[in-house]
């Protein structure tokens, strides 16, 4: 039996907003019910954030946000990546926060840095040195009160080449060109499309293997955010929907490959450059929030 036969419209909404059910959630549940007689993939009940859990990943949004900021205000050339690991764990545990990544799976650092050709999941360590010219993306991922929020920025390292800094700039790009097609009773394949097609158009490749993810009550969840899928594919965009866009961009194929002595990081096969800027999304009545970045 569907949610909107066992709910009666006058009784409270299940989403806890203290609103009869008819004025709050019914409409949204009956055009889901819609999409899946026709065959969308419609996101479970489940993976919708209600108001009281939005206000909760906010907060540790907001421990997210501050902490990247922090890395800006102090990330320079002659610096390890292991010190960027030490600003993250002491900045977000100053905050009332703890570092998402810190053993998740077994990863041993509390943030991920990744260097010039290192596509995503790099490992800060005291032996690798910001040197002029490198492009690093810094991904931060926090934990307050048990919710969760994600984000990565791009940092140029002093004298950066013009090559380099169209990739890093055509990367962000994209991830705003994405958003703009975050819209209530869209589809995620309408985003990966515009994503794909932006980078492509400048000469770059998106990674296939690795992508975007929900996020908010745990660290990843569904669904997966492709940024090579077609226009009207993928999960429905519902409001309450929260997820990643990530795309990471390399300037040659997109081939890579994981680092067989570590089990993390992840390299460009050609050995190009790669750039990635990460925010997190929540799909709203009328549009989109963006929630960290």
């Amino acid at each position: 039996m569907s949610l909107t036969k066992r709910i009666g419209r006058n009784d409270p909404c299940p989403c806890g907003s203290g609103k009869k059910y008819k004025f709050c959630h019914q409409i949204i549940d009956e055009k889901m019910l819609l999409y899946r007689r026709q065959g969308a993939m419609v996101p479970s009940k489940k993976l919708l954030k209600t108001k009281a859990q939005v206000d909760k990943i906010k907060e540790s949004a907001k421990v997210n946000i501050a902490v990247l900021d922090y890395v800006a205000e102090n990330i320079k050339a002659g610096m390890s990546t292991e010190d960027i690991n030490i600003l993250v764990h002491t900045k977000t545990t100053e905050l009332g926060g703890i570092p998402a990544p810190l053993n998740y799976e077994g990863f041993p650092k509390s943030v991920c840095t990744s260097i010039n050709n290192e596509v995503c999941h790099g490992i800060p360590s005291k032996d690798i040195i910001l040197k002029d010219g490198d492009i690093i993306n810094v991904d931060c991922s926090t934990i307050v009160d048990g919710y969760f929020s994600d984000s990565s920025r791009m940092f140029m390292i002093g004298n950066v080449s013009e090559e380099n800094k169209k990739l890093v700039e055509v990367t962000k790009e994209s991830v705003y060109k994405g958003l703009e097609m975050i819209k209530p009773w869209g589809f995620l394949g309408d985003m990966g499309q515009v994503i794909n097609d932006y980078v492509t158009e400048n000469g770059y490749s998106v990674v296939r293997e690795i992508g975007g993810h929900g996020v908010g009550l745990e660290f990843h969840e569904d669904p997966f955010v492709s940024y090579v899928t077609k226009k009207g594919t993928d999960m429905l965009l519902v409001p309450g929907l929260m997820f990643t866009i990530e795309p990471m961009v390399n300037a040659g194929t997109h081939d890579v490959f994981v680092d067989e002595d570590n089990g993390w990081t992840v390299y460009t096969k050609d050995g190009k450059m790669s750039a990635q800027w990460e925010i997190q999304v929540l799909v709203t009545e009328d549009g989109y929030e963006i929630i960290s970045y």
